[in-house]
């Protein structure tokens, strides 16, 4: 289980102002007052959408406002109210004061609400300040201000994509090309001590969310290095990119690189070792790394995908070959 969390800051409508006005109408020398209320403020919703699985948008967003109300009008007319802010949310997202911390609300069901911030009210034109004593009143309201909160979003996600490999196979570098995640990144074996999470961007509409796991090393199955806490979460995944370095400078051998991930992941549950993945050739940036990833594929009988996170190349058609897998749109290799 991992955390996507943003903070934003929500400003609901203010109400319009209310109008003093007089009838002025032929053959009505004196009429009376009639001017109209200010409509509310708009407010700010959350609502928990099941299609949604991730805090990408708003984390790019911070500032969102509803629609002022609109002033009243002559002849008792009252303004319009400004239109609401409907903010969806993945199911799961618990939202907490930002300043003090404090739960909010967790929106756990699809469909929930939550009005975050409510819109002023609408100010009171003249007519309503008429009385048998004084009937041609000049006061009216100003609409009063919305609510204004600042509040943290979070989330807890299971990720859909893990990225597997030796330590420095190049799992901390495509993960921080490819989100906004910065894990530690650093030329020597367990960098990435604990789990990652990044969010994807995929094509125009859609996001993934993948998980940086801790390095294996041969008899991880026993508990050796990192073994079974990295396995635990290996479990949680749907997709597993499987991410081998073919660089010159590569600790060992791709195909023996790769066996020693297979190997540990049949004897801690061939169940998992039956889960979907991508084989990928990382750091393929020179004629011999291409030599080396064609010697590869060759040998398991099997595509490999080419990856230069460093440079960008393959990375979109990697993450959109991950969705495909992970939203069950293509025949598996």
């Amino acid at each position: 289980m991992f955390r996507d969390e943003c903070e934003i800051t929500v400003t609901a409508g203010r109400g319009g102002d209310g109008l003093c006005s007089f009838r002025r109408e032929k053959y009505v020398p004196k009429g009376g007052p009639d001017g109209g209320d200010g409509g509310d403020g708009g407010s700010v919703i959350l609502v928990a959408d099941s299609s949604i699985n991730s805090l990408l948008k708003l984390s790019r967003q911070p500032k969102h406002a509803a629609k002022n109300g609109q002033p009243g009008g002559s002849r008792l007319s009252t303004g319009r109210g400004g239109a609401d802010l409907v903010i969806e949310v993945p199911v799961g997202t618990q939202i907490r004061d930002a300043e003090h911390g404090n739960l909010l609300r967790d929106l756990d069901q699809d469909g929930q609400r939550l009005v975050l911030a409510r819109g002023g009210k609408g100010g009171r034109g003249n007519t309503a300040f008429a009385t048998p004593t004084h009937q041609t009143p000049r006061r009216y309201e100003e609409g009063r201000p919305g609510e204004v909160r600042r509040v943290t979003l979070e989330l807890k996600l299971v990720a859909e994509v893990g990225l597997v490999g030796l330590p420095n196979a190049g799992k901390s570098t495509f993960l921080s090309a490819i989100s906004r995640a910065t894990p530690k990144i650093a030329d020597y074996p367990f960098t990435t001590l604990q789990p990652q999470v990044g969010i994807a961007a995929v094509g125009d509409f859609d996001t993934l969310v993948v998980a940086d796991l801790p390095g294996l090393i041969e008899g991880a199955a026993e508990g050796h290095g990192l073994g079974h806490q990295f396995l635990r979460h290996v479990e949680r995944c749907q997709v597993l990119l499987h991410l081998v370095d073919v660089s010159e400078s590569a600790s060992e051998e791709p195909e023996t690189a790769l066996r020693t991930i297979e190997s540990e992941l049949q004897q801690y549950s061939p169940e998992l070792a039956g889960r979907e993945r991508l084989i990928v050739a990382t750091k393929v940036e020179s004629d011999e790394s291409e030599e080396r990833a064609a010697a590869l594929e060759a040998s398991i009988g099997r595509p490999v995908w080419r990856l230069s996170a460093s440079t960008g190349r393959g990375v979109e058609e990697l993450l959109l070959a991950a969705r495909e897998r992970v939203r069950g749109t293509q025949e598996v290799f």
